[in-house]
């Protein structure tokens, strides 16, 4: 389940960064990159889910994954600004998510 759960993550960002590059879907191939992206990310969570993974969990992860990652890859290679109130709002989603794992493994115990 986690394969694919990875998977769709970086098919999400894959597609999201083509969508910087896109101009509206103006350009070709970026346009192909984005439709093919999410069009993975997308199958790769239903396989996740599939599998049994809770939903609350997935997409708890999967979005908080991909929002800490579209933030570092648009302030390290983008040129987009990061401020520090961001950063930890970055920490709060993932530690968030992390609640929602913790949570899920305590009860069933």
């Amino acid at each position: 389940m986690w394969f694919w759960l990875a998977g769709a993550i970086v098919a999400e960002v894959t597609g999201t960064v083509a969508l910087r590059f896109s101009d509206g879907f103006s350009r070709l191939w970026p346009s192909v990159i984005v439709v093919l992206g999410y069009g993975i990310a997308f199958y790769s969570l239903s396989r996740a889910l599939s599998g049994g993974m809770p939903i609350g969990v997935a997409y708890g992860v999967w979005a908080a994954v991909g929002v800490a990652l579209i933030a570092l890859i648009g302030a390290f290679f983008l040129g987009e600004s990061l401020s520090w109130v961001q950063v930890g709002g970055i920490v709060l989603v993932i530690a968030g998510v992390l609640a929602l794992e913790l949570g899920r493994t305590s009860h069933a115990a």
